[in-house]
């Protein structure tokens, strides 16, 4: 039985005047959708992203490559940087800097589950 890939389309809005006062740099949201981070990271957890979070060597980060925003793990290359899933069913991506790099995971959890959180960053 195969598994189908489910995606959540995101429609860019307007420009809102109001809105726009928010901080882009404020932590968000996402949910886990697939099996890429896994085990670390199961599909229907929320992971918490803060934009101007430090980026290190074993950092979970949020990036975008060519233009898709991908969930992986940044290690430090000696000609660079990479990042690379969890699972190893899935390919690397050599990146020369940090710049794809939009935001670090800071922590996840479990909808409906308190106890089940695991910060990534103090």
């Amino acid at each position: 039985m195969t598994q189908v890939r489910r995606s959540i389309p995101i429609k860019v809005q307007a420009v809102d005047a109001e809105l726009d006062a928010c901080s882009s740099a404020e932590p968000f949201a996402l949910m886990v959708l697939g099996d890429s981070m896994a085990p670390e990271f199961l599909e229907g957890e929320v992971i918490l992203i803060e934009p101007e979070g430090l980026a290190t060597d074993g950092s979970f980060v949020l990036a975008q490559l060519n233009g898709e925003w991908i969930f992986r793990q940044l290690v430090r290359q000696a000609s660079g940087w990479r990042l690379q899933a969890l699972n190893p069913a899935y390919p690397v991506a050599d990146i020369p800097d940090l710049g794809a790099v939009k935001g670090v995971i800071i922590q996840k959890s479990k909808p409906g589950r308190r106890r089940a959180s695991k910060r990534y960053v103090e």
